[in-house]
C-alpha cells in the first residue's frame, strides 16, 4: 500500500492515460503523443488501435508495480501482450523514452515471432532516434580495445548494470543499422517482412543478408572493431580524457611532493641570506 491518493485515468484517443494526481497533466500531454500516426524503419506508418500508458512518480513507484521485472536504472518498461507502458515520471528526455517503448509495441504487434533481445533492443534505440549512443561507443576505451561481445554476451550486458547496458544498446543499435545495409536494398523492410510473415529470425536473416546469423555476427564484430579503433577513440575524444586523468596525475604529485619537502624541512633552521651580497669582483682599495 502507498500513501497519498491513489491513481487516475483518463482517455485520450485510443490511449487510456494512467497517473497519480500530480503527474496527470503529464500523462494526458504524453498521451496524445503516443496516439499518434508514427513512421517506424521498416514497418511504414501506423498508430496504436489502443494502448495503456502508466505514467509513475518515481523508481519506487515503478517497482511497486512491476515486482522488480525493470533493472534500478530503468526509466521504463514496456508489456508488448498487454498493449502497456510504464513511464517514470523523473527520468530524463519523456517524450524520446516513449517513442523507444512505443517502437517495441510497433515491431511486437508486426512480428509475432520471437526476435532476441539484442535485435528488439537495437531496433527501438533505432526508432527512437538514439544516435548520440553511437557517439557514446566511440568514447568507449573497452570496445575500442576490440572488446566486442557476441550477440549472446550483447544480451547479457543489456540486463547487466547500467554501465554495461549503456554501451549494450548502442551495440545493438549498431547490429540492426548492420543487418539493413547488408540488404541489397540497404533497408529493414525484407527482413520485417519475413518476420511479419511468421519466418524464423535466423532464416529471415540469412534470406535477406545471404549470410548465416553465425557469419553475420562475426562480420558486424570486425566492423565495430574496426570503425571504433583506438585511433577512433582518441580523435573523438579519449585524448582529452587522458590529458585531464594526466593532469590529475600531476597535481597529485605535485601535492605530494609539498607534503614530503615539509617533512624534509623539520627541524632545520632557516638562514636568512644577507641584504646586499658580498662584492667578490670588488677592486681592493688602496
Amino acid at each position: 500500500q502507498q500513501p497519498g491518493p491513489g491513481p487516475r485515468a483518463a482517455r485520450v484517443g485510443p490511449v487510456m492515460a494512467v497517473a497519480w494526481p500530480a503527474q496527470m497533466d503529464l500523462a494526458v500531454a504524453l498521451a496524445r503523443e503516443a496516439g499518434r500516426p508514427t513512421k517506424w524503419p521498416g514497418l511504414g506508418w501506423s498508430a496504436p488501435d489502443s494502448l495503456t500508458l502508466i505514467v509513475v512518480p518515481d523508481r519506487a513507484r515503478l517497482d511497486s508495480l512491476v515486482h522488480g521485472r525493470a533493472p534500478a536504472w530503468g526509466a521504463a518498461l514496456a508489456l508488448p501482450g498487454a498493449r502497456t507502458i510504464l513511464l517514470r515520471a523523473d527520468a530524463g528526455d519523456l517524450e524520446r523514452t516513449l517513442r523507444h517503448e512505443l517502437a517495441h509495441l510497433a515491431l511486437h504487434a508486426r512480428v509475432a515471432v520471437r526476435v532476441p533481445l539484442w535485435f528488439d533492443e537495437g531496433y527501438a534505440a533505432w526508432a527512437a532516434g538514439e544516435w548520440e549512443r553511437l557517439g557514446g561507443l566511440e568514447l568507449n576505451l573497452a570496445v575500442a580495445r576490440g572488446a566486442v561481445p557476441d550477440f549472446d554476451q550483447l544480451d547479457g550486458a543489456l540486463r547487466g548494470s547500467e554501465t554495461a547496458a549503456d554501451a549494450g544498446y548502442a551495440l545493438a543499435m549498431s547490429a540492426v543499422l548492420e543487418l539493413a545495409r547488408r540488404t541489397p536494398e540497404h533497408r529493414l523492410d525484407p527482413l520485417l517482412s519475413r518476420l511479419a510473415a511468421g519466418e524464423d529470425f535466423e532464416s529471415a536473416v540469412r534470406a535477406t543478408t545471404g549470410l548465416p546469423l553465425a557469419r553475420f555476427e562475426d562480420d558486424w564484430r570486425r566492423a565495430v572493431r574496426t570503425r571504433y579503433s583506438v585511433v577512433t577513440w582518441l580523435i573523438a575524444g579519449g585524448v582529452w580524457a587522458l590529458a585531464a586523468a594526466g593532469l590529475l596525475l600531476l597535481g597529485w604529485r605535485r601535492r605530494s611532493d609539498r607534503v614530503r619537502r615539509a617533512a624534509l624541512d623539520a627541524g632545520w633552521d632557516v638562514v636568512e641570506e644577507p641584504a646586499e651580497p658580498p662584492q667578490l669582483d670588488r677592486p681592493p682599495t688602496a
